[in-house]
C-alpha cells in the first residue's frame, strides 16, 4: 500500500489527501462507484430502482439473525441473508403474484422492521446505527481488497452476461425465444446486486445505498444514445460524483456519503435539463 499512497501524494498534492484515511476512502470510491454505476444501469432497465433499498434494509435483519445464530462476522451474515432475500424477491416477482414495486415494498418494510425488532432488544441498536448512514472514511486496506475482488468479478460477469441481461430487460419473450434462460439470468443479476450492496453498506449506509446505485444510472440514461453509452455515462458520473463528493465533504466537514449522493443528484438534474433541450 505504501507505493500506492506515494503515487497518490504525487498526483494529488492537496491537504485532504495527505491523510491515510482519506487515501483509503479515495481508493474505495474508485472501486465502489464503477461497481454500483454498472449494476445501476441494469437495475434501471429492469425497473427495479428500489430493489437495492430493500436489500439495504435487509442488512439489519441479516446482522440480527447472525447474532441469534451466533455468527460473529457481520459481513458474512449480511451476505448470506442478502443473497437469500434477493432470490426470494426474484422468485416471487417471476411468479407474477404481484407487481414488482409491491413485492419490493413488502420485502423492504418487512426486513427493516425485523432488523429493528432484533437489534433493538435491550437497547443495543445504538451499536449498529452507523449502518444507517455509513462511513466511507473508516475503510481499511482489507476492505479495499474485498471491493477490488467484487469489482473484478462484476466486470467479468458483465462481459459474459451483458447481452443476455440487456435482452431480458428489453424483451423477455424474445430473449426466451432465442434460448436465453431469462429467469436464471434475472436471479443471477439480483444476487450480484445483493453482493455489491452488502459489501458497500458499511461505507455507504442503508439510507443512501439506493440513491448511489440509481442516480448515476438514471442520469446516464438521460444522456446516452445507446445501451453501451448508458453504461459509460453511468460509470463516469458515479466516479466524478464520488471524487467530487469525497473532496467536498473534507473541506465542508460534511458526511462523505451524503455529499456524494447530492453531487449525483446535481448530475441527474443537469441531465434532465440536457434531455429537455435535446427534445
Amino acid at each position: 500500500m505504501d507505493g500506492i499512497y506515494s503515487f497518490l501524494n504525487a498526483i494529488l498534492p492537496m491537504e485532504a489527501y495527505q491523510f491515510t484515511f482519506m487515501k483509503n476512502a479515495l481508493l474505495a470510491v474508485l472501486l465502489l462507484t464503477p461497481l454500483l454505476g454498472l449494476l445501476g444501469t441494469m437495475a434501471v432497465n429492469h425497473q427495479m430502482a428500489f430493489f437495492s433499498d430493500a436489500l439495504g434494509h435487509s442488512a439489519l435483519t441479516g446482522i440480527g439473525i447472525g447474532i441469534i445464530l451466533g455468527l460473529r462476522n457481520d459481513l458474512l451474515a449480511m451476505l448470506i441473508f442478502g443473497v437469500v432475500w434477493a432470490i426470494m424477491i426474484c422468485l416471487i416477482k417471476q411468479s407474477g403474484s404481484a407487481s414488482t414495486d409491491t413485492i419490493i415494498s413488502v420485502f423492504s418494510s418487512t426486513s427493516i422492521a425485523a432488523g429493528l425488532l432484533i437489534l433493538a432488544r435491550g437497547g443495543q441498536f445504538a451499536k449498529y446505527s452507523s449502518l444507517l448512514i455509513g462511513d466511507i472514511l473508516a475503510v481499511t486496506p482489507q476492505d479495499l481488497l474485498y471491493l477490488l475482488i467484487a469489482l473484478a468479478v462484476t466486470l467479468v460477469l458483465w462481459v459474459i452476461l451483458y447481452n443476455a441481461l440487456l435482452m431480458t430487460s428489453v424483451d423477455p419473450m424474445l430473449a426466451r425465444s432465442r434460448g436465453i434462460p431469462t429467469r436464471l439470468i434475472e436471479c443471477g443479476f439480483v444476487v450480484l446486486v445483493a453482493l455489491a450492496v452488502m459489501l458497500s453498506i458499511k461505507w455507504v449506509g442503508v439510507m443512501l445505498i439506493n440513491a448511489l446505485l440509481i442516480l448515476p444510472a438514471a442520469a446516464g440514461r438521460n444522456l446516452a444514445k445507446t445501451s453501451r453509452g448508458h453504461a459509460g455515462w453511468s460509470v463516469g458520473i458515479a466516479l466524478v460524483s464520488g471524487l467530487a463528493g469525497l473532496t467536498a465533504s473534507y473541506y465542508l466537514d460534511t458526511s462523505a456519503g451524503a455529499t456524494i449522493v447530492l453531487v449525483s443528484a446535481v448530475f441527474y438534474a443537469v441531465s434532465l435539463l440536457i434531455r429537455s433541450i435535446r427534445k
